[in-house]
């Protein structure tokens, strides 16, 4: 079976409350931060119930899981004092990593703000080479992610990982995390051309560098460069896609995580919708749910089909209408699913449900044929 999993939060009881949390999804194997991602405050990881994280972790078959490195780290930053905080602080995350048991950190390779991406490439390059002067003694990986290429960031695509990594003297130990979402912001065709983009992934940088799938929708038309997820079906990649992505032959054994934005009405109803996505990609819908959750999904379907509702056609619609509102400024911002999940609120059709309820089926819907 896949290794499905999320982002989950690292705080209080550490790997613990992680593991306790992902086993919640359903989840095969997840991603932490290993304190804040916004700042260098940071907990003993000796005092971060490891042990006990792990002990969760082998009673629900997780395995292979993933720390992602602080965003404040930016190896191409032509400032001193940031980019030696950058070195600095990766390879005390690598160190946590590595006592953790994890063998690979996700980081984002960084962005070379008011210098040029030449500059950048050879500076992320510099930074990487010291940092792994610094931690031979640990067995932990840096897995640059490939970026939507919003502002400055590097990473925007697979030849200027590659040209960091032709950089880098011991880049056995680089690897790369591919971001469903941003490489479709980046442009690359993952909808009708999957295949045809791991082909160039392999000629230019090599498959077996790939250790990390992020598993994420869009909210934005290919090419636009913006880096802004969706829940997984509710945006222009669309669930068919991603489970494609999911299914394929070449890439089961490495560990896929959600980082889809959680959905609600507002800040104290929002909820991730990881444990249906998770079942939905897996195939497991009715085993995770029961065969109640399906009929009330098709339920939703003859709901929406009396009206002339087909989810691809509506998602992609509702965001070509956004992106036009955007430019005009018009009022009306709901996103996809708040605009459904009002319908159905309107009809009163789940009265007995919770809103994470409802917009669970609608995540459901969305994966319908």
């Amino acid at each position: 079976m896949v290794k499905i999993g999320s982002h989950v939060s690292f705080s209080e009881t550490g790997l613990l409350n992680a593991a306790k949390e992902a086993a919640t999804y359903g989840s095969g194997t997840f991603m932490i931060y290993t304190g804040a991602p916004q700042n260098t405050r940071r907990k003993p990881i000796e005092e971060q119930y490891i042990e006990e994280g792990k002990a969760v972790m082998a009673e629900h078959g997780m395995e292979d899981i993933v720390v992602h490195a602080p965003y404040i780290i930016n190896l191409a930053s032509y400032k001193k004092d940031t980019f030696e905080l950058a070195t600095r602080f990766l390879q005390e995350e690598m160190r946590r990593t590595d006592y953790i048991g994890v063998r690979n950190i996700v980081l984002h390779p960084g962005a070379y703000t008011d210098k040029d991406a030449e500059y950048g490439i050879a500076k992320i390059a510099e930074g990487l080479n010291e940092v792994l002067r610094g931690v031979k003694d640990t067995k932990v990986n840096i897995a640059l992610e490939t970026m939507a290429g919003k502002g400055s960031e590097l990473g925007r695509s697979f030849e200027e990982l590659a040209a960091i990594i032709e950089k880098v003297e011991d880049n056995a130990r680089l690897k790369v995390c591919m971001d469903t979402c941003h490489i479709h912001d980046a442009g690359y065709d993952i909808v009708n051309d999957f295949d045809g983009v791991l082909a160039h992934f392999d000629r230019v940088v090599g498959l077996d560098r790939l250790a990390v799938l992020h598993l994420n929708d869009s909210k934005n038309m290919r090419g636009a460069g913006k880096d802004r997820h969706a829940p997984i079906g509710a945006g222009m990649i669309g669930f068919k896609a991603i489970q494609a992505i999911v299914q394929h032959e070449k890439l089961g054994h490495i560990p896929m995580i959600l980082e889809t934005p959680w959905i609600g009405k507002n800040d104290k109803t929002q909820r991730p919708m990881y444990e249906t996505e998770i079942a939905l990609l897996r195939g497991n819908t009715e085993a995770r749910f029961g065969v109640e959750f399906l009929d009330q999904v098709e339920r939703l379907d003859h709901f929406f089909s009396k009206q002339s509702i087909d989810h691809r056609e509506f998602v992609l619609n509702t965001w070509d209408l956004l992106k036009n509102d955007e430019k005009a400024k018009k009022v009306d911002k709901r996103e996809p699913m708040e605009r459904l999940y009002d319908l159905i609120e309107a009809e009163q059709l789940f009265k007995e449900l919770s809103e994470e309820q409802i917009n669970q089926r609608l995540t459901a819907w969305f994966a319908s044929k």
